[in-house]
């Protein structure tokens, strides 16, 4: 089996490397991260400027863009056969809610569902512990069964991880999105010319994070998969809007 690495943290982090040894064994597994740190970068793709993708080791590439970039030069022009998974993570941290319409670890594996890559995205849910084996772990006993029982190409998981060990996880559940309250607002501060900077704010807390979502699910000490699609449109306001556009003169 091949499998396909990125992240959006750059392709020296823990998460990353940690992924990557732990599959080794089981599965014949490359690595085309980003050269440096780049989350929040959403499904940016670099258009206008070239990209360069250096090997820093065997089987370990980065490329100086995004993980969107890193994906989709990897299958369309890196690799000498496309991979039969694409797996991104494991993030510095949770991708809960509507954290996934800015994270680029979810981008990575939106653009292999793009390409026809069954994709996950995997997110370690930081406290103290940063128990990255733990969720490697999970991710080795996932692609095992995918051996026997694949996903589907048009498959995008989203998976987040307790932060603790593997005897402590409860177990797995099947969420669907929540959503955070508004960020908390931007901090202003002063550069040493005494210009004005700004800060992004950090999320905010969960708002619909009861049962059935994934901030529930991992609160109470469980793995959240939540599927994911890529079709945004939304198919109840259609008739509406199609009434109200009908009225427009």
């Amino acid at each position: 089996m091949r499998i396909l690495l990125s992240n959006d943290d750059g392709y020296q982090a823990r998460g990353l490397r940690t992924l990557a040894q732990r599959l080794k064994d089981i599965a014949s597994v490359i690595v085309v991260a980003p050269d440096r740190n780049r989350s929040g970068a959403s499904n940016s793709l670099t258009l206008e400027t070239p990209l360069r993708v250096e090997r820093a080791e065997e089987n370990v590439y980065y490329v100086n863009g995004t993980p969107t970039d890193c994906v989709h030069i990897a299958i369309t022009g890196l690799l000498e056969q496309p991979p039969d998974m694409l797996i991104s993570g494991i993030n510095n941290g949770a991708n809960l809610g509507d954290d996934v319409l800015y994270s680029g670890t979810v981008a990575a594996a939106m653009e292999g569902r793009f390409l026809g890559i069954p994709s996950l995205a995997v997110s370690l849910v930081l406290e103290e512990g940063e128990h990255y084996e733990t969720a490697a772990d999970l991710v080795r006993r996932l692609v095992q069964r995918n051996l026997t029982d694949p996903l589907p190409t048009d498959t995008i998981l989203n998976l987040n991880v307790p932060d603790r060990p593997l005897e402590k996880i409860k177990g797995i559940r099947t969420t669907r999105l929540g959503f955070r309250h508004k960020s908390e607002p931007v901090v202003k501060a002063l550069d040493p010319k005494n210009r004005p900077i700004y800060w992004i704010g950090p999320a905010g807390a969960g708002q619909d994070a009861g049962p059935g979502t994934d901030f529930h699910a991992v609160a109470e000490g469980y793995v959240s998969v939540s599927p994911l699609k890529v079709d945004l449109t939304a198919h109840a306001s259609i008739e509406t809007l199609d009434g109200w556009f009908g009225r427009f003169k």
